[in-house]
């Protein structure tokens, strides 16, 4: 009898952070992975570093931010692994912006290409094959920065809120196709976007402790979840809080980086 063929994940924003570690718990779990992210040299140096087996994971280069570069990783994946099982949209960028500043604009359209057209591109080439093969599971990784604004982080909490919503959107269009869609909202984790940060990170999680539980999230079935459930109870308090209760909160914290500031 043939060996059964792995489930496959495709995984953007897999050469560090939470990418990486979605992507190390799906191997763990059996599942054969498309690494996706712009440094391939990153990604082929974990993949060693794990000890990979070959036959089980390919790599692609693409840049999110750019439309037909991530359009053509999903349909080159699908040509060399066949139709994921499961897609996270992972990649995101987080810089500070000061809209008083003209160069600023030019960042926050990168973010917003990033964080959330990137999501909707991502997605795309893989929609139309999922709902013709009657399942497939959509991920979106979005932020609790999303469910409300913060200093400096204009363009990043515009960006996930709007992932969010996108995500919320697509599930609804999908009803009933036999495709999943999930929206993870990661409270603090210690990546590379965040070790800059010049303010407190309450119930920070490694990237290892973040993928354990989004994976069970996604076994679960669920649609929608904040990690870790300390965040989800201050993400809850955070939505209902009156403007001038929430202004109150802000005095004082220092802004996220300007992503043109040296220090």
């Amino acid at each position: 009898m043939a060996a059964c063929t792995p489930p496959l994940a495709f995984i953007t924003g897999a050469s560090s952070g939470i990418g990486q570690a979605l992507a190390w718990q799906c191997y763990q779990q059996g599942w054969s992975l498309a690494l996706v992210a712009r440094r391939g040299d990153a990604m082929a140096q974990w993949a060693a570093a794990q000890g990979l087996d070959a036959g089980r994971f390919a790599i692609y280069e693409a840049d999110v931010g750019v439309v037909d570069s991530i359009v053509a990783a999903a349909r080159l994946c699908m040509e060399r692994q066949g139709l994921p099982d499961l897609v996270v949209a992972n990649a995101g960028v987080s810089w500070g912006v000061d809209t008083s500043l003209r160069e600023d604009l030019d960042a926050m359209q990168q973010v917003l290409a990033v964080n959330t057209l990137g999501v909707a591109a991502t997605f795309h080439a893989f929609i139309a094959p999922m709902v013709a093969r009657g399942s497939g599971h959509l991920t979106g990784i979005a932020s609790v920065a999303g469910l409300r604004g913060l200093p400096g982080h204009g363009a990043y909490c515009a960006s996930k809120a709007a992932a969010i919503a996108y995500c919320e959107s697509l599930r609804g269009e999908l009803r009933g196709s036999g495709v999943q869609v999930t929206t993870l909202l990661p409270g603090y984790v210690d990546t590379p976007l965040t070790r800059g940060n010049r303010y407190a990170m309450p119930f920070l999680l490694t990237p290892t402790e973040f993928a354990q539980r989004a994976w069970r999230v996604l076994e679960s079935g669920r649609s929608y979840a904040i990690i870790p459930w300390q965040m989800a109870w201050v993400g809850r308090c955070m939505k209902i809080l009156p403007n001038s209760w929430f202004d109150r909160l802000l005095v004082g914290r220092k802004r996220k980086h300007r992503h043109l500031d040296k220090n």
